[in-house]
C-alpha cells in the first residue's frame, strides 16, 4: 500500500525496544483468532495508541473516568436508533460513483442552526450500523443526514472542544470519519465529506474524505490487524502525554510497566539479598509504540513516576449486619430497611460494593441492578466468615486468565511468587513490630530478618510453610507490646494466635480482620480479571479464594494487624463488644460495626507506594497489585514488586 499514510510508518527504528525486551520473562503469545472486521472506533485507537487498542480490542478492557462518562452524555441522543436513510442510488442515478452535484456544507457549522443543512438533506439516520467484508470495517455511525440524490453525511458527536486545526480536528478522529464515509460510498451512497460535532465547542467541523486520509484508513486497518495477530499487547508509551485522560491508564499501568521493564536485571529495592537473573525473551521483534508519531518530540523519561489514575475511589462500600434488615430498589436508589435504624437510601451511582452479615437480605431488583453495573456483593455469616460474592460477568480479558492457568500449574513460577509472598508478609510483620513495640526483642526482629532472606530463596512451597510458621511464631511471641493503655493492662487475654473458632478477643478480631481482607482481595482479584480461586502459594481447594490469600500476605500485618491493634490502642473496641463461651469468643454487632469503620478508614487512607513513590489509598494500592502480577503472568514485566513499607 503505497502513499504519504504508509510513509509514516516507516524509520521507525525498535532496536532499543528489542534490548530492553531481552530481559524480560518468557511470554508466550496467545493463539489469536483476529475479527474479519475492524470496528471504526479501533482504527482511531491504532493511530492514537496501540496499546490502547489492543486492550480495548484484544483483551475487551474498559473503564470509566469523567471523559467518557460525559462523552456518553453527549451520545445519548445519537445512540438512540431513529429514522433510516433512502435506498442508495444506482450509479446512472448520481450515486457513489455518480455525477451529481455535490451537495453544499458550510464551512462550520453552528449545531442549532441546521435549518439549511435540514433542507439539502431531509433524511436523518441515527445510531446507524453498516459493515463491509471487502474494506473490512464495521461501524455505528453516530448520525447520517442524507437527500434524495444520495449524497450523505456522517457525523460523529465528540464531547471535547474543537481544535484549532487547520484539518479540524486530530489525525486518529479524521480516520474514525474516513472509515465511516467509506463504509457510505461501499453500500452504494455519494459521500465526498464527514463532519465531526464537537459538544465543548457546539460547532460541526467538516472532514474532507482525501485520498491521503483513505490511504489511512486502509493502513490502519492492516496495522490494527496486525497488533491484535501477535497476541501480545505492544510496550506502553514512554512518559507520552497521551497517556493524560485516558480511561485505561489504571489498567494499562504505561509508567509503572515501563520502570519494572527498566529494572530488569537491577534490584527492585536496595540490598544485596535482591538478586535477579536477567530471563531471555522468546518473543522477539515487538511493535513501536508510535509508529503514527502523534506524541510529538520524546523528551528522556523521567524516573519519577507520574500518577495517571486517582489516589482513591469516591465511592462507598455498604455494610448491613442487622438481622431482617432490607436492601430493596426504588429507581437508581438503594433502600435499605432496618428494624432499628429505620430506612436509609444510598445512590446506585455512589456505591463500590456490598456486604451482607447473617440473616440480611437483599431483593431480586436490588441484586440484579448491583449485578447490572458491575457492584459485588459479598456475604458473610453472622459472625463474620466470608462465604463468597454475587457478581456480574467477569472481565472479558481471557489472555489473562489463560496466562494465569499456565503460570499456576508451572512449578517454577509458584515457587518465583510465593517467595516474594511469604518474604515480604515476613518483612512488614518485622516493621510493624519496629514501629509499635515499645521495646522489641532484638532475637525477634533479627530471626525475622533472617527468615526473611532463607523465604527468598526457598527450594520449595513446604519449606516456605515452615519458614512462614517460624516466622509467626516470634511475631506474634511479641504481638501483644504493640497494645498500650488499657489493652495491655489485662482487659485482653491472649493466648497466641488461634482459630476456628478464636479462643479469646484478639483472635476475634484478627479473624474478622483477616476475613474483611479476604473479601476486599477477592473483589479486587475478579475485577482484574484473574482467578481468586487459583493460587500460587496457596494451592487450589474447594471454596478457598487461594489467590485473594496469596495477595493478602503482604498485607496481612500492614492492615489487617494495624487495624486491630489500633482499634484496641483508642479503645475503638472494648470487652463488652465481645461475646465469651466455652465454644470461643465473637464479636457482638456493635463490635463488628465499630472495626468494620476502622477498617474503612484504614483502607482509604494514602500511603506512598515503596516502588513508584506516588500516594495512593490502600484499597487503590490492592488494584495496583493485582494489575502487576497479572503484567508479570503476561510476560510484560520482570518482576513483581512486593509492597513493603520502610
Amino acid at each position: 500500500m503505497a502513499g504519504k499514510a504508509e510513509k509514516e510508518l516507516e524509520g521507525v527504528s525498535d532496536e532499543g525496544e528489542r534490548a530492553r525486551a531481552k530481559t524480560l520473562p518468557p511470554r508466550v503469545p496467545m493463539v489469536t483468532t483476529v475479527p474479519a472486521l475492524v470496528p471504526a472506533r479501533m482504527i482511531n485507537e491504532v493511530i492514537y495508541c496501540e496499546r490502547l487498542l489492543y486492550l480495548e480490542w484484544a483483551q475487551g478492557e474498559f473503564a470509566d473516568n469523567a471523559f467518557t462518562v460525559e462523552g456518553r452524555a453527549v451520545h445519548k441522543r445519537a445512540d438512540q436508533p431513529r429514522g433510516e436513510l433512502p435506498p442508495a442510488p444506482t450509479a446512472d442515478e448520481g450515486g457513489a460513483d455518480g455525477s451529481r452535484a455535490r451537495a453544499k456544507t458550510s464551512a462550520t457549522t453552528d449545531e442549532p442552526d441546521i435549518e439549511e443543512l435540514i433542507a439539502e438533506r431531509p433524511y436523518e439516520a441515527r445510531s446507524l450500523w453498516l459493515s463491509s467484508e471487502r474494506l473490512g470495517i464495521t461501524a455505528k455511525i453516530d448520525v447520517v443526514e442524507g437527500s434524495e440524490s444520495g449524497v450523505v453525511l456522517p457525523i460523529e458527536y465528540k464531547r471535547g472542544a474543537a481544535p484549532d486545526l487547520e484539518e479540524g480536528a486530530y489525525l486518529p478522529e479524521r480516520a474514525q470519519v474516513a472509515a465511516q464515509a467509506l463504509l457510505l460510498r461501499e453500500h452504494g451512497y455519494r459521500c465526498d465529506e464527514g463532519a465531526i460535532y464537537f459538544a465543548k465547542s457546539k460547532r460541526r467541523v467538516p472532514i474532507p474524505i482525501t485520498e491521503h486520509l483513505k490511504q489511512t484508513v486502509e493502513v490502519a486497518v492492516a496495522r490494527a490487524r496486525e497488533v491484535v495477530g501477535r497476541g501480545a499487547p505492544p510496550p506502553p508509551l514512554d512518559d507520552s502525554p497521551k497517556c493524560h485522560g485516558c480511561s485505561l491508564s489504571g489498567i494499562c499501568l504505561p509508567d509503572e510497566t515501563n520502570l519494572l521493564r527498566g529494572l530488569a536485571g537491577e534490584p527492585l529495592y536496595d540490598g544485596p539479598e535482591e538478586v535477579r537473573a536477567p530471563i531471555e525473551d522468546d518473543l522477539s521483534g515487538p511493535l513501536d509504540p508510535d509508529p503514527w508519531n502523534l506524541a510529538g518530540p520524546q523528551t528522556e523519561p523521567s524516573r519519577t513516576l507520574r500518577r495517571l489514575h486517582p489516589a482513591r475511589d469516591d465511592k462507598l462500600p455498604i455494610y448491613v449486619q442487622d438481622a431482617g434488615t432490607q436492601i430493596g430498589l426504588s429507581q437508581e436508589r438503594l433502600i435499605v430497611r432496618s428494624r432499628q435504624a429505620g430506612a436509609t437510601e444510598a445512590r446506585l451511582s455512589n456505591t463500590s460494593q456490598v456486604a451482607l452479615f447473617g440473616a440480611a437480605q437483599i431483593t431480586t431488583p436490588a441484586l440484579r441492578a448491583l449485578l447490572e453495573r458491575g457492584i459485588p456483593v459479598s456475604f458473610f455469616s453472622h459472625g463474620g466468615w466470608y462465604y463468597g460474592r454475587a457478581g456480574g460477568f467477569d472481565t472479558k480479558n481471557v489472555e489473562l486468565r489463560v496466562a494465569q492457568y499456565r503460570g499456576a500449574t508451572d512449578p517454577a513460577t509458584c515457587l518465583r511468587l510465593a517467595r516474594t509472598f511469604v518474604a515480604s508478609k515476613i518483612r512488614n510483620s518485622r516493621t510493624l513490630l519496629r514501629r509499635n513495640h515499645g521495646a522489641p526483642r532484638a532475637v525477634t526482629l533479627g530471626e525475622l530478618e533472617q527468615l526473611a532472606k532463607k523465604a527468598e530463596v526457598a527450594e520449595s512451597l513446604e519449606s516456605l510453610l515452615g519458614l512462614e510458621g517460624t516466622a509467626a511464631r516470634f511475631y506474634f511471641g511479641d504481638f501483644t507490646g504493640m497494645l498500650k493503655g488499657d489493652a495491655r493492662s489485662g482487659d485482653f487475654d491472649w493466648e497466641g494466635r488461634n482459630r476456628r473458632p478464636p479462643r479469646d478477643p484478639i483472635n476475634a478480631l484478627l479473624s474478622f480482620a483477616y476475613a474483611l481482607l479476604t473479601k476486599e482481595l477477592t473483589l479486587t482479584l475478579g475485577a482484574v480479571g484473574l482467578d481468586p480461586l487459583l493460587g500460587f502459594y496457596h494451592q487450589p481447594r474447594f471454596g478457598r479464594p487461594a489467590l485473594a490469600l496469596d495477595l493478602m500476605e503482604e498485607f496481612r500485618p500492614i492492615v489487617a494487624d494495624s487495624v486491630v491493634i489500633g482499634a484496641l490502642n483508642n479503645g475503638v473496641v472494648t470487652p463488652k463488644d465481645f461475646v465469651v463461651r466455652s465454644s470461643g469468643v465473637a464479636l457482638k454487632p456493635a463490635g463488628r460495626k465499630n472495626l468494620i469503620l476502622a477498617f474503612e478508614r484504614r483502607m482509604d487512607q494514602l500511603v506512598t507506594h515503596p516502588v513508584f513513590g506516588y500516594r495512593i489509598s490502600y484499597r487503590r494500592v490492592f488494584e495496583v497489585q493485582a494489575r502487576l502480577l497479572g503484567k508479570l503472568l503476561l510476560g510484560e514485566t520482570p518482576e513483581y514488586p512486593p509492597f513493603r513499607t520502610r
